[in-house]
């Protein structure tokens, strides 16, 4: 790899932009990136940029990476903004690190993806958890037949997020803001990375590969978006994936994919690159996998070659996702009788009772809250 670092500009530094920031330190002192530049509506304070020098600081990010000559731009904004912040980095040549959903609607993906290819840009989506070598492991454990024949493909995330998140910013919780669409729900943008995951295992993550989609939608806080959903895909190929998440557990826990077989089966808990391989008249097998990191992998990409983890074509069978949650009928609210209030570490939040085992068992036995007997679902295409 040549030696000089990757001049970029950040677009969005604070809420998640923290992480980007701590990221580029660690990559800043390994020579791989350099940060030219900082889009944000009011300036970093220096102890903001410990470690990072003293970047440029505009809130007009054209006008930022052509002062800066920047190579690539991480764009970690609000959801609607992607798509015109991408655009306008791509006409410039300035490569992308963009974060997820990359949208929030197919159209507006098919636009941004327009434009990467004709402005010639590499464009990687910032779904960390594709970044694990535990996928490629899980998928080999699956072709060698460790577990037989795959019977299908669950996800759950319970997590629980209180009534100041919903406030963060004026866009949060939305399903529209001013007209454009944000879609800002637990299936596309906080466990967003369990539905990623099983697609990139099952080998379907583009959008030619999703035969159908059924979406149940509900909603607890005040909000307009969703925050406990379930979803079925089936793929082209036949296979069955149930992703069942919230964001009003009773007692948070780490998401997880749970690859079903015939003889065994699989579960991967992303954020912690950990693998458990189960198979009945054996020992359990418990092994951990390095993660690479998307930035790195877009550094390694221009400069040697490197093969993206994450281009926006394998982000396709996603959007199809983000598209359906989009038109779909607006989230059913449920009735204060099947929720309570709680005050948290943070401020009060709003927990739905028995909603941890519904996620668990929407994942064990690829079922919708409406098939496991949730007194407050209404199966697909049903009416409260």
């Amino acid at each position: 790899m040549r030696e000089t670092p990757v001049p970029v500009v950040l677009a969005g530094a604070r809420g998640h932009g923290h992480w980007h920031l701590a990221n580029l330190r660690r990559l800043s002192a390994a020579g791989l990136v350099r940060l030219v530049g900082v889009c944000e509506l009011t300036p970093l304070a220096e102890d903001e940029l410990v470690g990072l020098g003293s970047p440029a600081q505009s809130d007009d990010l054209p006008a930022l990476l052509e002062r800066t000559g920047a190579e690539a731009a991480i764009v970690c904004t609000p959801i609607h903004t992607h798509a015109g912040l991408g655009l306008a980095a791509a006409d410039r040549g300035v490569h992308l690190l963009l974060e997820k959903p990359p949208t929030p609607s197919l159209d507006a993906f098919h636009r941004l993806t327009e434009g990467v290819r004709r402005a010639g840009v590499a464009c990687q989506i910032g779904f960390q958890s594709l970044g694990s070598g535990a996928i490629d492991h899980i998928r080999r454990l699956v072709a060698d037949g460790a577990i037989g024949p795959v019977t299908g493909i669950g996800a759950a995330g319970a997590w629980v997020r209180d009534e100041a998140y919903w406030r963060r910013a004026p866009w949060g919780g939305l399903r529209r803001l001013d007209g454009r669409d944000v879609v800002d729900g637990v299936l596309t943008n906080p466990l967003a990375h369990a539905v990623a995951t099983a697609l990139r295992i099952a080998g379907a993550d583009r959008a030619e590969d999703l035969a159908s989609i059924d979406l149940e939608l509900y909603r607890v806080n005040a909000i307009d978006a969703d925050d406990t959903s379930c979803a079925r895909l089936r793929t082209t190929g036949g296979v069955e994936l149930v992703i069942a998440v919230t964001l009003c557990a009773e007692h948070p826990g780490e998401p997880y994919v749970v690859v079903h077989g015939e003889s065994g089966r699989i579960t991967f808990w992303y954020k912690e690159d950990r693998v458990l391989l189960e198979r009945p008249g054996r020992d359990p097998v418990t092994t951990e996998h390095a993660r690479t990191d998307l930035l790195a992998n877009l550094v390694a990409h221009l400069r040697d070659g490197v093969d993206l983890l994450v281009p926006p074509e394998r982000t396709g069978g996603f959007m199809r996702l983000v598209e359906a949650v989009r038109t779909a009928p607006d989230p059913l609210p449920l009735a204060p009788a099947h929720w309570r209030t709680e005050r948290g570490e943070r401020g009060r939040r709003r927990m739905l009772p028995g909603i941890d085992r519904l996620t668990a068992e929407g994942a064990e036995r690829l079922a919708l809250y409406s098939e496991l007997g949730a007194p407050w679902a209404v199966a697909p295409g049903g009416h409260s």
